[in-house]
């Protein structure tokens, strides 16, 4: 095991335990790193009661825009969709929804599949059959792979979708709420990277050397030759390659967790002759990606656990790192809580008399820090009201850089109630 990073050991209150202002810290509003619940559309089935309820759900706990909240009809009896019958309610829905709206979230576990797409590409990229494969051939990539992008649609014209699926109503339920739960927590957990017996479908092995060299200061990482864990808890990351995976419920995840399993049919979400990607969300995971199609083993079809590791950790949402990291997305289907986000916050540690503010979402740069400089709510909530950005409320009183020796900003006295941190553009 190698030594953590440092902002993982200081609390909010340890850290500013000797400030003079009632409220026991400062604000501090970081440089946006993923999407924001009113970048999102939750989709429901018309006139499907546990769709809706689930939609409703994540609608409310997330403060999602009730414009946002959309009824489609798609029948939720059938596995697969006609290519005719989902453009039509594409078309309706690409009229329905605003600009604002960069990402996508469908509360069901059927219909998975349309055409030869899975139903998330369908929906995020739109049904072409360049995205198809007839046996064991490449597909169109997807334009948002390994991107900076944080607005997705407006950038490349599509909106990331993830399946808000389960088996049952409460497992939906409880998934809404670890994602809710995992949010600015920065875990400290285990990554369990598995080359399986089953050697076709351990081809991300490849990864996972320098997945230990890049992440090894920040997790425990376990790259094991065996076909699966048990008994094993805090899990934050779990990639294997398997039909089945054995186990799962002597398993403890993290809220947040990433976990899927490189095998054909695990997009088949409900009636897969293999394993579903459905028991890695009842078994704690947060989120999950499977195949509805025959993709046949290329790595570039299953998600890079190097690269969704890299966007997860820096502040991503969990759709935005699961969708980064497949460079070919047509046949698969992403499932989880899309808006989930363990890394998007921060710690502060006081070192004699200032305080150092640590946060991965705090990449090597030059950055602007503003302070309040004495604007009281009134003030902030007019300024809001006439669309001045908070930083024209503001005075900056510092320029600093972030870099590997110097991983954190400093906030000197005479401190302010409210910080808002800018990333210069490089």
């Amino acid at each position: 095991m190698r030594a953590r990073l440092c902002y993982t050991v200081a609390l909010f209150a340890a850290a500013l335990g000797q400030l003079t202002w009632a409220n026991p810290g400062p604000y501090i509003e970081l440089p946006k790193a993923g999407l924001l619940p009113h970048q999102l559309a939750v989709l429901y089935l018309k006139g499907n009661e546990q769709s809706e309820a689930i939609a409703r759900y994540y609608q409310q706990q997330r403060g999602i825009p009730s414009a946002n909240l959309i009824a489609i009809t798609l029948p939720a009896d059938k596995t697969s969709v006609g290519v005719g019958e989902f453009a039509v309610q594409k078309n309706i829905l690409d009229r329905r929804l605003s600009s604002d709206v960069q990402a996508l979230a469908l509360a069901w576990a059927t219909p998975y599949q349309v055409g030869c797409m899975s139903i998330t590409a369908a929906f995020a990229l739109g049904y072409d059959v360049a995205y198809c494969a007839s046996g064991c051939k490449a597909t169109r990539t997807s334009p948002y792979y390994h991107s900076g992008s944080s607005a997705p649609f407006n950038d490349f014209a599509m909106r990331p979708t993830m399946m808000l699926a389960a088996s049952n109503t409460d497992d939906a339920l409880r998934l809404i709420d670890r994602g809710i739960k995992a949010d600015n927590s920065l875990p400290l957990g285990h990554a369990f990277l598995l080359k399986t017996s089953d050697k076709r479908r351990s081809v991300r092995h490849v990864f996972f050397d320098e997945i230990d060299k890049t992440f090894g200061d920040r997790l425990d990482i376990h790259i094991l030759n065996r076909d699966a864990i048990k008994h094993r808890s805090d899990i934050l990351f779990y990639f294997t390659g398997k039909e089945r995976v054995q186990h799962l419920d002597t398993l403890s995840f993290l809220p947040g967790a990433m976990a899927d399993h490189l095998t054909s049919a695990g997009g088949q979400l409900t009636d897969s002759s293999q394993m579903s990607a459905l028991r890695w969300i009842e078994a704690g995971a947060t989120g999950s990606y499977g195949s509805a199609l025959e993709p046949c083993n290329f790595v570039q079809k299953f998600p890079n656990p190097l690269l969704a590791m890299w966007h997860y950790l820096s502040g991503a949402t969990m759709i935005e790192a699961y969708w980064k990291s497949v460079h070919m997305p047509g046949q698969g289907n992403f499932i989880g809580e899309p808006l989930a986000s363990p890394f998007n916050g921060y710690r502060l540690l006081r070192k004699k008399d200032r305080i150092q503010v640590y946060s991965p979402v705090l990449r090597h740069g030059q950055y602007r820090i503003f302070a309040d400089n004495g604007f009281d709510d009134w003030s902030l909530s007019r300024g809001k009201a006439t669309n001045a950005p908070l930083s024209a409320l503001m005075e900056q009183v510092s320029m600093q850089s972030v870099t590997k020796y110097r991983p954190y900003l400093e906030l000197k006295p005479p401190y302010q109630r409210r910080y808002r941190i800018e990333r210069l553009v490089q």
